[in-house]
């Protein structure tokens, strides 16, 4: 059975905004907060960090202006490189103002990473108070890199987005650059000594 609401006699009816508009509305303003707790959990970079700042009671202090750089990196690299995160921790200890354990600092990342992303490289000094982790993973034409390094008490987590391709163009054109200019040089030192 279906039951009418009556509205009293001077009260206009919801309007197209009130039904639609309220609704849009709501979500334009809580999609965005709903994304950034979503992205917390995540893995990657910002896990790894937050992971490490959880994990020692430390706080990261990012660059400033990064996204900046990162902006100005990939304009002089013709797209070679972009998407530049840095985070560096000072006076980094592990507990009790131990050295940090090199195992458990492994660990910790490989977790917070997440998928994809596959170890090349992990030095360790024989005392265990440096120690450099490289990470990396496909990203499409690009290749994704994160480094993680410990020297002593400070540790800094960098990632990179690379396009190798571009890269290697970049290079042999500075190569060839550098090369041509060398040729000359050494062309007008000929012809000078021949005077």
């Amino acid at each position: 059975m279906m039951q009418t609401i009556s509205l009293p006699p001077n009260t206009a009816k919801p309007g197209w905004l009130a039904i639609v508009g309220m609704p849009l509305g709501l979500a334009a303003i809580m999609t965005p907060a709903v994304l950034l707790a979503a992205g917390g959990s995540g893995q990657g970079f910002d896990s790894v960090v937050h992971g490490i700042e959880s994990r020692y009671h430390a706080h990261a202090t990012r660059i400033p202006f990064m996204g900046l750089m990162s902006g100005i990196a990939g304009i002089a690299t013709h797209g070679g490189v972009h998407n530049l995160h840095v985070a560096t921790f000072e006076h980094f200890r592990g507990d009790g103002d131990n050295q940090v354990d090199g195992a458990e600092l492994l660990s910790l990342v490989e977790q917070h990473a997440g998928g994809g992303w596959s170890r090349m490289i992990r030095e360790t000094s024989r005392g265990g108070e440096e120690q450099t982790l490289i990470y990396v993973r496909p990203e499409g034409k690009q290749v994704g890199m994160m480094v993680v390094d410990l020297d002593h008490n400070e540790l800094d987590v960098v990632e990179i987005s690379m396009n190798p391709s571009q890269l290697m163009k970049q290079a042999r054109e500075h190569s060839h650059h550098h090369h041509d200019a060398d040729n000359s040089d050494s062309e007008h030192d000929n012809d000078s000594d021949s005077d």
